[in-house]
């Protein structure tokens, strides 16, 4: 399974139209089903970043191509990171 934490910034134009910011995500929720992926988790967060996605997959592609989807819609950056479980982690320490 491929999860992604994904960190979002508002752009110029997501930041003008932060009062349908939730409506936005709703909507991402419905195209995240769609093309095979779960929203495990979606936030609004003070500092940095804007909001956080946490995002499952059964490959990465499914995950990349969406947030790509997301990105090119104009309303936030992403910085997006690949997790791991404990389990996970340590198949690859133990290497």
């Amino acid at each position: 399974m491929a999860r992604y934490i994904a960190l979002l910034k508002f752009t110029e134009q997501g930041a003008k139209n932060v009062k349908k910011s939730t409506a936005r995500a709703h909507q991402f929720d419905k195209l995240a089903a769609k093309s095979g992926v779960k929203v495990e988790g979606q936030f609004w967060t003070l500092g940095r970043y804007d909001g956080v996605l946490i995002l499952s997959a059964d490959n990465s592609q499914k995950i990349l191509q969406l947030l790509a989807t997301l990105a090119s819609l104009g309303n936030v950056r992403t910085e997006t990171l690949q997790t791991f479980t404990d389990s996970e982690f340590d198949k690859f320490a133990a290497r």
